[in-house]
């Protein structure tokens, strides 16, 4: 299966329907989230991906109460630990955490967001993922990921 992971999104409607977009045309099978959608009106764009979803909540994520209602309770606090297609996967909004995580063995997937820099990087057998933002908003660059859990490997796409 592949997933597609993004984070950071703040509330960027235009580009988030990009995203959407293209996880929908690769036949991306499960959206993960790492944090700061920011309102919930980011819901009316997300819930027109065909696939499933999970998230978790950011530092800029104010109004929790309506967010968990119109994603129907998919998204948790972090660090949040499932399990998708016999991968172990921990998802984090802020980095503090995330290299203890991968070193510790017990995942197979370690994503994080908040930084809004892309990182695809490997500790070990665990693959840590940062999909950069979907915003835009600090570095200019609107990004997210693709994961493929057969093989384990990641790409990060830019959104134009």
């Amino acid at each position: 299966m592949v997933i597609g992971v993004i984070s950071d999104t703040h509330d960027h409607l235009d580009n988030l329907r990009k995203v959407v977009e293209i996880f929908n045309a690769r036949d991306v099978g499960h959206i993960i989230h790492a944090g700061d959608y920011t309102s919930p009106f980011t819901w009316r764009v997300l819930k027109h991906f065909k696939g499933d979803f999970t998230g978790i909540f950011g530092n800029n994520d104010g109004e929790r109460v309506l967010l968990k209602k119109l994603y129907q309770d998919r998204i948790y606090t972090q660090p949040y630990r499932f399990t998708l297609d016999n991968k172990k996967i921990v998802v984090m909004h802020e980095p503090d955490v995330v290299d203890a995580l991968a070193d510790s063995g017990h995942f197979d997937l370690v994503v994080y967001g908040h930084t809004h820099e892309p990182v695809v990087k490997r500790v070990g057998n665990t693959l840590v993922v940062n999909p950069g933002e979907v915003c835009g908003w600090l570095y200019g660059k609107p990004a997210a990921a693709l994961v493929n859990l057969e093989n384990m490997e990641a790409e990060i796409i830019n959104i134009k």
